[in-house]
């Protein structure tokens, strides 16, 4: 019966959360945030926590009140609904949706059965045994997801503490120190104040590591890419010498369609000495992505770009051979092998 709930309840979550893009204006700059349905979810986890646990402060107080005798004349008045039976009902609803949120962190995290006909009370005190469990689900999948992620970035070449430092500025929860401060807040035991806070931390950190990877170049710039020439040393076609090839060559049909391989701002469109028609796209943090002989351009400069949007097609301008796309990855002002961001998009598709 649990099951079922809970795949209906999953149901309309994704249908009441899909999948959003968000657009933040800062200083003259449009900045977009991609948010998938699994991503509100982790952003709803410590929100849900919090309310299920103050419901549960309150149940617990009032299943201690023990209702007065009646008087064995009295007339027994039609039966009124019991309080602490409606909110025992309220705190496992909450209970269940709680763990449908989690499950999209990680599919183990589904309500536990609770004994049929168990009064409020032992109902209430299975479900606090179960959100313990939650909790360390919740906390072990986030710190899962965020190694996958540091991985993904330091085979790219990348630090991920770059983007992962800032964490303790994230909400209230983690600027509480003090677990005994946050205890007295949420009126928990500091035991399970410490817990909260530390899953906080865990879905903080990998809240702000996803962020930075939508904006590290990890996609492909074309379709079905057939490489054509690789990074480093390699002999001139035009002159036969040795020389440096300071990025990745793909071929392909004309006017072949070029994406994007992050979110970020268009910097420059136009000629480049031996490019031919570029278009270079800066994404935060000192990385930057070049496309180079393109035949058209079909962003402009300012523009803000995502992951996957056409931003050219394939041609042969400039000192080209013949029809390819030519593309780099700079980082810090130095060109980057962008093998190696291919390879780490790759290897978190994998583990997606």
């Amino acid at each position: 019966m649990i099951q079922v709930r809970l795949a209906r309840l999953r149901d309309r979550v994704r249908q009441v959360l899909p999948e959003r893009h968000l657009y933040i204006r800062s200083g003259g700059e449009m900045r977009c945030v991609t948010l998938s349905t699994r991503r509100q979810c982790g952003l709803a986890v410590v929100s849900a926590i919090l309310a299920v646990w103050l419901s549960i402060a309150s149940a617990a107080a009032l299943s201690s009140l023990m209702p007065l005798p009646r008087p064995a004349y009295a007339a027994a008045p039609a039966a009124a609904p019991d309080p602490q039976l409606q909110l025992a009902s309220e705190v496992e609803r909450r209970h269940e949706a709680l763990a449908l949120v989690l499950s999209e962190l990680d599919p183990s995290a589904a309500a536990a059965d609770l004994p049929a006909g168990a009064a409020p009370a032992e109902r209430v005190r299975r479900i606090r045994q179960d959100q313990a469990r939650l909790l360390a689900i919740a906390d072990q999948s986030a710190k899962a997801r965020a190694q996958r992620l540091r991985l993904a970035f330091r085979s790219a070449g990348i630090s991920p503490s770059r983007f992962s430092r800032a964490q303790a500025q994230g909400g209230p929860l983690i600027a509480v120190r003090d677990p005994k401060v946050l205890a007295s807040l949420l009126q928990v035991d500091e035991d399970f104040a410490a817990r909260i806070q530390q899953a906080s931390a865990s879905l903080h950190e990998l809240r702000t590591l996803s962020d930075a990877a939508l904006r590290l170049p990890l996609g492909h710039p074309v379709d079905r890419p057939q490489r054509s020439s690789g990074y480093g040393l390699r002999q001139d076609p035009f002159t036969g010498e040795p020389a440096f090839h300071s990025g990745l060559d793909f071929s392909g049909a004309y006017k072949t369609p070029i994406k994007a391989t992050a979110a970020g701002r268009v910097a420059y469109v136009g000629p480049r000495s031996g490019y031919g028609r570029v278009v270079e796209i800066d994404h935060g943090g000192g990385v930057k992505t070049r496309y180079g002989h393109l035949q058209s351009a079909s962003v402009a400069p300012g523009q803000q770009v995502l992951p996957g949007q056409r931003i050219g097609a394939m041609g042969s301008t400039g000192r080209s051979t013949g029809v390819h796309l030519h593309y780099e990855v700079w980082v810090n002002g130095r060109p980057q092998n962008p093998a190696r961001f291919l390879r780490a998009g790759e290897r978190m598709r994998a583990d997606a």
